[in-house]
């Protein structure tokens, strides 16, 4: 399984805004973003003055601050444009509902994870279960009506009997159905692009990969 592994806070930085990769840290005076929001490198604050962007760059750096809301490294991130081009609609909101419908994400969506980064961990070690059925595939794609509950035996931790307690009054999009009581949610619809909050222009992106 692919994942990147360097500082996540230099891709904030290139991005010239918080992508919140960092969870309850990004909100925090310990955000670098805070300190230094220009790009990192000995010509990072020379960006600040450069001329205006080309069309490509502003393609390039919508595509790439998609991957890296979402976590997805190059070669996935194609094969799901690849895949949303193929579906009825339009190619770019079928792209963000695919991201969004990733397990890693509505267990993020749902509260059950500060970032996520942190979801994709939980998911990879085996915390949740799909329809009473053991998931640990982050990019595992859910549908209407399926159900995302956190294992018995992992119930029984200390991060997950705090979380119980820490979820109350917790907001959740309009396409998912959080108990919070039993540490469980439910995908009610399927997402709209309006329930997807994140500043993304899926436009730039089809544009870039139809070049």
């Amino acid at each position: 399984m692919a994942r990147y592994l360097k500082p996540v806070c230099k891709l904030c930085r290139r991005e010239g805004e918080k992508l919140f990769l960092k969870g309850e840290r990004c909100f925090s005076p310990k955000c670098s973003f805070e300190r230094r929001s220009y790009p990192a490198g000995m010509h990072g604050k020379q960006a600040q003055f450069r001329r205006k962007e080309s069309d490509y760059a502003l393609q390039l750096r919508a595509k790439q601050k998609a991957r890296r809301v979402y976590g997805v490294l190059e070669r996935q991130f194609r094969r799901y444009f690849e895949h949303a081009q193929r579906q009825p609609g339009l190619t770019g909101v079928n792209l963000l509902i695919m991201l969004e419908r990733r397990l890693d994400n509505v267990v993020y969506r749902l509260g059950f994870a500060d970032s996520r980064a942190q979801a994709r961990q939980l998911v990879r070690h085996g915390h949740f279960t799909v329809n009473d059925a053991k998931v640990d595939i982050p990019s595992y794609l859910v549908n209407v009506g399926d159900k995302i509950a956190v294992r018995e035996s992992s119930r029984r931790t200390t991060y997950f009997k705090e979380l119980a307690q820490r979820l109350d009054g917790t907001r959740t999009p309009g396409w998912l159905s959080l108990d919070a009581a039993n540490l469980t949610g439910t995908v009610v619809s399927a997402p709209s692009r309006d329930d997807i909050d994140v500043t993304l222009n899926e436009q730039l992106i089809v544009e870039y990969y139809s070049r």
